[in-house]
């Protein structure tokens, strides 16, 4: 997701300068008996770890594995309570780099919660990097996770091979996220959307944007995306494929008149979690055919 340069995310910038908050720290917590997590791809992991009996709440973003909803929520990564997290007593909170809002942050500074707050910079190799933090958080040998880790490579490297093939296709593809009326918000440059397209080595439509915005119709025209990748909760408003190539605007681009729509569920698409592979390898084996 875009961070935005605001006052308020300056202040945070500063924040994190000035406080004993471990961003991309990845050393061992001191006590993992008790877990937050504001970050649906690090619940994902720790489930994945086979380490969730430690977890006693999760964000409203952590819906994958769907036993994880049955946990306590903290609200939404963005717009976080101290209150709410501090009443599950927890030992340790895990949280993506977007986590909010700063003044959140700041009260918790002064709780005895130790927060390892794991950055992404929206790659296939980061993911492999998210694992190996958590592991190290948690005190976890990898060797005892050898068949994860074979799991994961071997996707990425299928991805790598993509990639290589997809550069010389020069495809280009519009994430659209979700509609702000009837006008899409799509992934522009500086999103997880951007690193995923990048990441496939395809080319982003709307590369001249610059964050999640949303865009007219015409915009959509003129950008011509070859496929349009939709996530299932924004496809699932609108009545039939057809019906959302008409109100988009699509219907005069590349990807409507060829019906390349593609849908695929949120988190999995741009959440830069385990599942994130399964997704690249998909959209470029249907790009590939």
């Amino acid at each position: 997701m875009k961070f935005n340069f605001n006052k308020q995310y300056l202040s945070l910038i500063m924040f994190f300068l000035m406080t004993s908050f471990s961003l991309a720290n990845c050393n061992q917590a001191l006590n993992q008996s008790r877990i937050v997590i504001a970050g649906g791809s690090l619940t994902e992991i720790v489930y994945l770890l086979g380490q969730e009996k430690k977890l006693v709440g999760v964000d409203v973003t952590s819906k994958y594995p769907l036993s994880a909803t049955k946990l306590n929520s903290i609200g939404y990564l963005r717009n976080l309570s101290s209150e709410g997290i501090l009443s599950l007593s927890p030992t340790l909170l895990l949280a993506e780099d977007d986590i909010g809002p700063p003044a959140v942050l700041k009260q918790l500074t002064k709780t005895s919660l130790e927060t390892k707050i794991i950055s992404d910079d929206f790659t296939m190799v980061g993911i492999k990097n998210k694992i190996d933090c958590i592991l190290s958080i948690l005190n976890l040998k990898k060797n005892n996770y050898s068949y994860i880790y074979d799991n994961v490579k071997e996707k990425i490297k299928k991805i790598e091979k993509y990639r290589s093939i997809n550069k010389k296709r020069d495809k280009k593809i519009l994430i659209v996220l979700m509609m702000r009326g009837t006008s899409p918000i799509i992934a522009g440059k500086n999103t997880s959307g951007h690193g995923l397209i990048s990441s496939l080595g395809l080319s982003n439509s709307m590369s001249d944007v610059d964050g999640w915005k949303p865009v007219s119709k015409e915009e959509i025209i003129l950008s011509n995306p070859d496929y349009v990748i939709v996530t299932n909760r924004t496809f699932n408003s609108f009545a039939s494929s057809e019906d959302f190539i008409l109100k988009t605007g699509l219907n005069f681009t590349n990807a409507g008149k060829n019906k390349n729509l593609i849908i695929e569920d949120g988190m999995a698409l741009l959440g830069f979690g385990p599942r994130t592979l399964d997704v690249g390898i998909k959209i470029s084996e249907i790009i590939a055919n």
